[in-house]
């Protein structure tokens, strides 16, 4: 299996720059983004239907902000959004996919600036 991660900083940036063809090259069974930037609405999953791909997003509450995303050509046993802590799960940086044999998460975490030191 081939498996890409991806920080696009802005996937609609990311798109409008050649995202799809370079994914149709790269041709992976699970393709995940962070930072994607956008609300569901705002990306065009039709696009990655055309090229075998199902759609997990999580997008962040405020707009223009954090989000991730799975695309897979894999349907998984189940989806989850969040690690289910409130404070950090309304920025949409974790989603998990449960495969029979494995699980596929992709987390995008913040930058920590200075509060770790």
């Amino acid at each position: 299996m081939k498996f890409i991660s991806y920080n696009v900083n802005g996937i609609r940036s990311a798109i409008s720059k050649g995202l799809l063809d370079w994914l149709q090259t790269a041709n992976p069974d699970v393709f995940c983004i962070q930072e994607s930037k956008a609300q569901p609405e705002q990306i065009d999953t039709t696009a990655f239907a055309e090229l075998g791909y199902t759609s997990y997003i999580h997008s962040a509450e405020k707009k223009g902000y954090s989000g991730t995303a799975i695309f897979t050509k894999e349907e998984p046993i189940s989806v989850s959004y969040g690690i289910g802590i409130e404070e950090h799960d309304h920025e949409g940086r974790v989603i998990t996919l449960e495969y029979p044999d494995y699980y596929f998460i992709t987390v995008y975490t913040p930058n920590s600036q200075n509060e770790l030191k």
